[in-house]
């Protein structure tokens, strides 16, 4: 039996670098089957941060986060099972047949047990992930755009089908009052994959910009030239090269603002909401014991 976890707190210092440890293997072994495969993607948000201002991990940082063009996302999400170690590393997307109700793919370690509150009364796969975030083409018409952010907050909604974390009253309670009146699972599946199919009508290399249409409303509400992400650049991520988009200061810079300075001191804490971690034993094991106790199953 591994080293138990029950907080944030309980993880302490020493047992973050064992989880960014855990994320960092997933990083690395990600960028193998991507190079192999011809697929390109880039650090993205506080991952990308981490690797321009500490090298490496942010200090309090407890995840990974990468970019993909949409067809590569595409391609890598049709491949993964035929090119990947999956007694090691599944890749989970939402489809008709399951909802993992997360609007991003993950990579996660199936070796692994990470439970995070979210995620306590979910049958999905809980282990320690990375996430895999698809960018897509951005109409230029206004009108367009105003469709594609509808379908994209549509998507987000009836994906992840629980109420919003870390958000301010008015979203967290529009989000109630819609997932109130649509409470069909087969009704909510079938918005989101509608939803999903128009906000990704725009390909990635045919528009003048890409837009982030899964994530945090600031990420979504951005558009970057597509010729930012034409090419990529490599950068030194925790003794590893690993790709930025060549436009990566512009990216930083509209989304998070002045990005290599630090934070307040009161700002440099993770927001994980953890359960239970144990990175030596298959999350499977706690099943009915940390996540799916009772009748509490979606």
């Amino acid at each position: 039996m591994g080293q138990e976890y029950f907080s944030m707190e309980e993880l302490g210092e020493e047992g973050l670098r064992k989880l960014q440890v855990r994320c960092l293997e997933i990083l690395v072994y990600f960028k193998k089957i991507c190079d192999e495969n011809k697929l390109t993607f880039y650090l993205a948000g506080g991952t990308a941060i981490g690797a321009l201002r500490h090298k490496g991990f942010i200090p309090w940082d407890d995840d990974i986060d990468v970019f993909m063009p949409r067809p590569d996302y595409e391609k890598l999400t049709k491949i993964w099972s035929e090119v990947a170690d999956t007694s090691k590393y599944v890749f989970i997307r939402s489809n008709r047949e399951h909802n993992y109700h997360h609007h991003a793919a993950s990579i996660v370690d199936v070796n692994t047990t990470w439970i995070e509150e979210r995620n306590v009364n979910n049958d999905v796969p809980q282990g320690v992930m990375m996430d895999v975030i698809p960018l897509d083409g951005c109409p230029d018409s206004k009108v367009r755009r105003f469709f594609q952010l509808y379908n994209a907050f549509k998507f987000a909604v009836f994906n992840v089908q629980r109420l919003p974390e870390n958000k301010n009253k008015k979203v967290y309670y529009a989000t109630k009052v819609v997932l109130g009146i649509f409470r069909s699972k087969r009704l909510s599946d079938a918005i989101w994959i509608s939803a999903e199919k128009r906000m990704t009508r725009y390909d990635f290399y045919m528009n003048k910009n890409i837009t982030e249409l899964i994530g945090e409303v600031y990420g979504m509400l951005e558009k970057h030239p597509v010729e930012d992400f034409s090419t990529t650049v490599d950068v030194d991520f925790e003794g590893y090269k690993m790709p930025l988009m060549k436009g990566y200061d512009a990216y930083l810079k509209s989304v998070f603002g002045d990005y290599m300075q630090m934070p307040p001191v009161e700002k440099r804490v993770s927001k994980t909401r953890l359960i239970y971690g144990n990175f030596e034993e298959p999350f499977s094991k706690f099943k009915g014991v940390y996540y799916l106790k009772g009748n509490n199953i979606k």
